[in-house]
């Protein structure tokens, strides 16, 4: 089985186009490439029922952020601010990610 590489990565911040939180925002706080889905942070929210236990006594219902396909968010570009598919481009001999629209690198530095 090969793996799929995603198109967006931890801490990249992603536009929802489609779905109940269309049009939504937020930072990818976990990428799933085995399973091609993503985290994010504030959207997609489910409450899960969970019983009484040794870490949470009370028990009750939580709310949290489920995945969710990554074919549904798009890059939202740093410079430019607009949600973009993302380019290749080769800098110092490393091929780093780049907006369509504007060109400027997106990669962040690490």
């Amino acid at each position: 089985m090969s793996l799929k590489k995603l198109h967006v990565k931890k801490g990249d911040t992603v536009l929802v186009l489609s779905g109940k939180d269309k049009g939504k925002q937020g930072k990818v706080v976990q990428a799933l490439p085995k399973k091609d889905k993503v985290v994010i942070e504030g959207v997609n929210k489910i409450k899960r029922h969970t019983k009484p236990s040794q870490s949470a006594p009370q028990g009750g219902i939580i709310s949290k952020e489920a995945p969710m396909a990554a074919a549904k968010v798009m890059v939202v570009c740093p410079a430019c601010s607009k949600a973009t598919r993302i380019a290749k481009k080769e800098v110092n001999g490393k091929m780093l990610r780049a907006c369509k629209k504007c060109g400027e690198i997106i990669d962040q530095a690490k």
